[in-house]
């Protein structure tokens, strides 16, 4: 009932800005607003009393002002439906099991992640203990994240996802390096760039090293002395790793390299809601998921802070929704 007055108030405000000859000034970020506000509201009696606010405020106006006000609004909000909309794909090429090793904190990890919650793939998830990787004993393969998709093992995030794509999105052609469209020349600046000025920014000294491994050991299916061990070793070798990983990529300010990169980012979207235009493609999932571990650590409330990356981010949070994790 809250979004549902909240909806009402803000579509209130768009349509009570009447102009002669009884136009309407529809503000679209306000429908956007509105539209989140009220698209998880189900039943078809909550549904009515979300446009009888509107009715009552507008008791007093035109009857043909009005009408042509609600035609606008309905007008706009169906559009961004479509704009904000999952795009889950048919149910019988949906993957029936779907495991993800990972660690919490992992960018590569959140990237595949992202992507399944998008298209609303259920997976479950084994956390990886970061010392020991005992749960990954049995692969060949000794990194995460490791996806089981059917009994079959797919590894590297960026090859998972092409995978994936190739059996959710049969229309989607694989793009080569030799004919790089605008989605996979971000794909690989996230790979080759973006992911490289993260760890030094979340390890950069030990109290954020500290705070990021109090996040993975929360999230973790470990036990006392494994969450005590993986917090404090952990933190102190990853703040070592991340002063190598510093200099290895030439970088002298950590918030300066992460900032100037998400300032990249929104350059690159060019005054779009999204890379993809009217929804995310494979580079928004890809960007967003790398970032999506460090967005409430220090690192992230700073990035936020002072780049102006929030408002994207805050449209995908909302069109990627709430995890198709499978709780155990």
């Amino acid at each position: 009932m809250r979004r549902a007055s909240f909806t009402s108030s803000i579509l209130s405000r768009t349509l009570s800005t009447v102009h002669d000859g009884g136009t309407v000034n529809l503000h679209p970020r306000l429908l956007r607003v509105a539209l989140f506000s009220s698209s998880r509201t189900d039943n078809s009696n909550s549904r009515r009393h979300w446009f009888s606010p509107l009715l009552n405020s507008f008791s007093k106006t035109s009857g043909q002002a009005v009408s042509l006000g609600l035609v606008g609004v309905v007008a706009s909000v169906a559009s961004a439906a479509s704009v904000y909309a999952k795009e889950p794909p048919p149910a019988e090429i949906i993957p029936k099991d779907v495991v993800l090793y990972q660690y919490e904190a992992c960018p590569f990890c959140n990237k595949v992640k992202a992507f399944l919650d998008y298209y609303d793939i259920p997976y479950k998830v084994v956390e990886v203990n970061p010392i020991s990787k005992k749960e990954i004993k049995w692969s060949d393969y000794k990194k995460v994240p490791i996806l089981m998709v059917d009994g079959q093992q797919l590894v590297d995030s960026s090859a998972i996802i092409d995978q994936l794509s190739e059996k959710i999105l049969p229309g989607k052609a694989i793009i080569s390096v030799a004919d790089e469209d605008e989605e996979t020349k971000w794909r690989r600046w996230v790979d080759n760039h973006l992911v490289h000025v993260l760890s030094p920014n979340i390890y950069r000294n030990t109290s954020e090293a500290l705070e990021s491994f109090d996040y993975i050991t929360s999230n973790g299916n470990f036990s006392f002395t494994e969450k005590i061990t993986v917090k404090y070793a952990g933190a102190a070798a990853m703040y070592f790793v991340s002063k190598n990983l510093k200099k290895k990529y030439n970088i002298t300010d950590e918030r300066a390299a992460l900032y100037e990169a998400t300032e990249t980012w929104v350059d690159a979207l060019n005054g779009r809601n999204f890379l993809g235009g009217s929804k995310p493609n494979l580079a928004d999932l890809a960007v967003f998921g790398v970032l999506r571990p460090i967005r409430y650590l220090r690192s992230g409330r700073d990035m936020v802070e002072h780049t102006r990356i929030g408002e994207w981010y805050s449209r995908m949070e909302k069109v990627v929704g709430e995890s198709s994790r499978i709780k155990a």
